[in-house]
């Protein structure tokens, strides 16, 4: 590449922030200088930095330096970004909210966004403000001020049951705290979640009573739908009834600097009884970047979807390119394609991660009956490290590096062949390069195709994967393996069933 691709995602730019990404060159970077207004602004060895303190409604110039390890540079061009005007702030202090953790405030927060201008900021001071679910509309900004939290009532009869996508279908679920309107059949733009306050749904007596209750599947703690240009900076967001962070049918979605917590506290305290607590999930969305955050997960981190069996398909929106860089993961089952991606997944980039005690780095997963197409994902400089002895091999996982699509199944049968038909998923052109797992819990690599769907173009390069068990191969046309060590602490390191490489010869 003649110059590094500089780019600021779209919603990623506040009233005195700017957001700016860049692709990772090839050979290796001791460190990026980035430059504001023809002046060094910053160092960093990450790929994405957020410029702060900035002026409302200037122009500002940033481009990207690479400095590399042999000595030589190349240089971004220049963006010409600017920052919003400044915006108008709304304090919910002012509609009657009281943050002392016993006033319940939904009426006075949802006046408070209600009576929100154009491109105004609905301001949360510090205290603790409970609330029942609040609806966002478009083109405003929720700030939560250090020292505030947003937590959810225990009430669930301030939870209004509303039809919402869970699990790939579109059924009846209780709001989650944190929503977009429902009332308006036309997409919105423009939402920032922002501040270093906390969203805390309460999930732990909220998840429990939602399903005593039984008029709908559990909330989530925020549910944004319809919506594009959606950015959530700085904030904590956790304890949630059910998945933490969901996205459903949006475009151009930021995560910069975002903390969730699914299963433990910030303190490391676990949260009781919260199962099926994604992070994030990003559902039919497309345009998606989360970078310099971390996630700490009852379940996956991370789960890209859109959609499950028939009626996923019909609606037929894909989630596709997606980024995630430079984040951390503290526990649950790291990045995952599916299970419900019967609307297809494309163009996935997980680059330059941490993962510790977490089961794998990712996962691609779904069985029959889904279809839909998952494709063109990679996995770059990589690191798990698993010595968490919670959760073992079993039907939902099942590798540090877990391709499968026999998923759910306790018995994966690798011979069994059915009719190939619309319900087949399809997985191709996979690629896992520059990793590194050691892991307790397992297979150190997984990946099992269907007899009448073998995987397609699998790549694994400079890989190294030390498992209980070593690595596991079935039904793939095209596995290419370059500087791959797999070591296991029981049976072979290896094993291939109905595997040909890529130049077409049998393993």
């Amino acid at each position: 590449m003649d110059n590094l691709s500089l780019f600021s995602p779209q919603g990623a730019i506040t009233d005195n922030s700017i957001a700016v990404l860049w692709d990772k060159p090839d050979k290796e970077v001791k460190e990026y200088a980035v430059i504001i207004n023809g002046e060094e602004a910053a160092r960093t060895k990450a790929t994405n930095y957020t410029a702060e303190e900035l002026l409302p409604d200037t122009q500002y110039s940033i481009c990207v330096r690479a400095e590399f390890a042999d000595g030589g540079a190349l240089a971004s061009k220049c963006m010409m970004l600017k920052t919003k005007v400044k915006s108008t702030i709304i304090n919910v202090t002012d509609y009657g909210a009281v943050g002392d953790g016993r006033t319940l405030c939904t009426r006075a927060i949802q006046q408070a966004i209600d009576s929100c201008p154009a491109g105004g900021t609905v301001f949360m001071p510090a205290g603790v403000f409970v609330s029942g679910a609040v609806f966002l509309k478009g083109d405003m900004t929720l700030f939560l001020d250090k020292g505030a939290k947003l937590l959810g009532s225990d009430d669930i009869r301030e939870y209004p049951i509303k039809h919402y996508r869970f699990e790939g279908l579109e059924t009846e679920c209780y709001s989650s705290l944190i929503n977009t309107s429902f009332e308006s059949k036309e997409r919105i733009s423009d939402i920032t979640i922002a501040g270093e306050g906390t969203i805390d749904a309460n999930g732990v007596l909220l998840r429990s009573r939602e399903l005593k209750e039984k008029k709908g599947k559990p909330g989530r703690a925020i549910c944004i739908r319809n919506t594009d240009r959606v950015y959530l900076k700085d904030i904590t967001v956790r304890q949630s009834p059910a998945w933490c962070v969901h996205i459903i049918y949006c475009k151009d979605v930021s995560l910069d600097n975002v903390k969730i917590h699914t299963r433990y506290d910030e303190n490391g305290e676990m949260y009781k009884d919260i199962v099926n607590g994604d992070g994030f999930d990003p559902d039919s969305t497309s345009n998606v970047y989360v970078f310099n955050s971390l996630i700490s997960s009852e379940d996956d981190c991370i789960a890209i979807k859109s959609g499950r069996n028939e009626e996923g398909r019909r609606v037929g929106i894909p989630s596709e390119n997606i980024r995630i860089t430079n984040s951390r993961f503290t526990s649950g089952f790291g990045v995952a394609v599916g299970s419900e991606m019967s609307g297809s997944v494309r163009n996935v980039l997980v680059q330059d991660c941490t993962f510790t005690d977490v089961f794998s780095v990712g996962s691609v997963k779904a069985p029959r009956g889904r279809g839909g197409v998952a494709e063109n994902i990679l996995f770059d400089c990589v690191t798990l490290e698993n010595h968490n002895s919670h959760f073992k091999d079993c039907e939902w996982f099942r590798g540090g590096i877990n391709i499968d699509q026999f998923y759910s199944h306790k018995i994966a049968d690798w011979d069994s062949k059915e009719d190939f038909g619309e319900g087949t998923p399809v997985f191709r052109n996979i690629t896992f390069k520059n990793v590194r797992i050691d892991t307790d819990g397992g297979n150190a690599i997984y990946l099992a195709g269907l007899a009448e769907s073998p995987l397609e173009n699998i790549r694994l390069e400079n890989v190294w994967a030390k498992g209980k068990y070593g690595l596991k191969a079935a039904n793939i046309r095209g596995l290419s393996m370059e500087n791959v060590d797999v070591e296991s602490e029981e049976g072979d390191a290896y094993m291939f069933r109905n595997v040909v490489d890529s130049a077409g010869h049998k393993l």
